[in-house]
């Protein structure tokens, strides 16, 4: 067996690929989550996906869009979001993911380096400002607030999120640093981040890699080949990525 077969057998056991490793209960899938680090809530690319694992018939087979989501598992995603030390957030190019504290704490240079780029233009200042000053605030606050049209609004909000400046809690929107107010002790950053990620899926196609999140602006292939060369992350064959 090539060791891409074996690192593939070992991705579809850890990433509940198979149906008889189909997540039964929201406390499994609370376990899984928290031993991958991160997890999508569609199967959309390597990285694991929560509804991927519940293996579970569609709520409305071939209607698309939420009706392919799982039938009765559906509200695990918002439901593990709402459980202690995880977090939803939607670095995911604006989808939802679901990340443990220890993953979010190697977002958290590159979230407050965002909140320190976009604070200086204008319109995303605006709500960033408001939030720094008055805390958690739900949508209506901030429409009323800032004299905003919903339309106007969610035009700002969604480059927010997508970077991770914003983050969406308990129906609240706030700023990254008062989810995380005290930075963490290690560095964490991108390239932590693509490790972590890339042990999270167990075996990646290279191309897709740095596609996975929003910051595409930072990302190099000449990243991925520092990472190999440090020992980090292995070509198990070429175009395939594995962490070591």
């Amino acid at each position: 067996m090539s060791r891409l077969q074996e690192l593939q057998e070992r991705r579809a056991h850890e990433c509940r690929l198979t149906p008889d490793r189909a997540l039964r209960t929201l406390d499994e899938a609370e376990a899984f989550l928290r031993d991958r680090g991160l997890l999508t809530r569609t199967a959309d690319s390597a990285l694991p996906s929560l509804y991927e694992a519940c293996h579970e018939d569609p709520y409305a087979p071939g209607r698309g869009g939420f009706g392919e989501w799982p039938a009765t598992k559906w509200p695990w995603f918002g439901e593990l979001a709402d459980r202690d030390g995880l977090h939803s957030l939607k670095v995911h190019r604006g989808k939802s993911v679901l990340v443990t504290s220890e993953t979010a704490a190697l977002l958290d240079p590159i979230c407050r380096a965002e909140i320190e780029r976009m604070s200086e233009a204008p319109e995303w200042a605006l709500v960033l400002d408001h939030l720094a000053a008055a805390g958690p605030s739900e949508l209506d606050d901030l429409k009323t607030e800032l004299g905003l049209k919903p339309k106007e609004l969610k035009a700002i909000l969604f480059p927010l999120e997508l970077c991770g400046v914003v983050v969406r809690r308990n129906g609240a929107l706030e700023r990254w640093d008062q989810v995380f107010p005290a930075a963490p002790r290690d560095p964490g950053g991108l390239e932590e981040l693509i490790v972590a990620s890339v042990r999270a899926a167990v075996v990646a196609p290279e191309r897709e890699v740095g596609r996975w999140f929003s910051w595409r602006r930072l990302f190099s292939p000449e990243l991925v080949d520092r990472l190999v060369a440090a020992g980090q992350l292995e070509r198990p064959e070429p175009g395939w990525l594995a962490a070591t």
